[in-house]
């Protein structure tokens, strides 16, 4: 299995001046989130990690480095304040390597127990699902109705029986993960590039069989998607003192 973890963004909507490092270079607990990563996936026995990077690119290397990562590379968006999909494009090889995918938001802190779910899901291509949403246009939803996934978006757009928050984690089988990565390439050859990378995602759903992706329900454990400064205090406030540790050595 192979982690591709998007990584590139400027984090604009955390206001923290010209300055501010990279989203996944900041520090909880003394750890950054790469860090955190690359800890888990490690304990998960994920063999290869590919890093989509672009702002403060030279900062996550250091980072990486600094983890002892040897499993774990770079590629540079240099187009990072485009769309998100630009990302994904920058990965595509690694999408299309042959290999399973855990396709993953850096801006992410979360237990570990969250990413085993969907390492050991039975799905081979799988969504994390939160029921506990907040509402309003901000989360990005996965809809389902009559026990399937029928729409990803902020915006529901297909009638549904209910719906949750998307993690931004997301397992993917080798040929699904490379039609992805060649949608991401017709979006940036067609002058789509300021798009979301979940656009991509939803296309490759939508034309999907029924029942190609599952789902898994983690509502219940802590995680959260850092993008402004009060994502920051409660992950350090609320989320960290609720994370279990990752087992040592063997453990499980």
């Amino acid at each position: 299995m192979r982690a591709v973890i998007l990584a590139a963004g400027v984090g604009r909507r955390l206001g923290a001046g010209a300055d501010h490092p990279p989203k996944a270079a900041l520090e909880f607990g003394g750890k950054s989130l790469i860090a955190r990563h690359l800890e888990i996936l490690r304990h998960l026995g994920v063999e290869q990690v590919t890093v989509a990077t672009g702002y403060k690119s030279e900062l996550l290397e250091r980072e990486i480095a600094r983890a002892g990562a040897g499993f774990a590379s770079c590629v540079l968006n240099p187009a990072y304040r485009d769309g998100s999909i630009v990302s994904l494009w920058a990965a595509r090889r690694a999408l299309a390597s042959g290999a399973d995918i855990l396709l993953m938001d850096a801006d992410v802190l979360y237990d570990y127990r969250l990413l085993a779910r969907l390492v050991e899901s039975r799905h081979v291509n799988c969504f994390l699902m939160d029921r506990q949403i907040e509402p309003g246009d901000e989360p990005v939803k996965l809809c389902v109705r009559e026990g399937q996934l029928v729409d990803f978006h902020k915006i529901v757009r297909n009638p549904c029986d209910y719906y949750g928050e998307s993690v931004g984690f997301f397992r993917l089988s080798p040929p699904v993960a490379s039609r992805l990565a060649a949608r991401s390439e017709s979006y940036v050859s067609g002058g789509r590039g300021g798009e979301w990378y979940e656009e991509a995602l939803r296309d490759v759903l939508l034309e999907s069989a029924p029942g190609t992706f599952g789902f898994e329900d983690i509502t219940g454990l802590p995680w959260i998607e850092i993008d402004f400064p009060e994502d920051v205090a409660r992950a350090r406030d609320e989320i960290l003192p609720r994370l279990a540790g990752v087992p040592r050595g063997g453990d499980k």
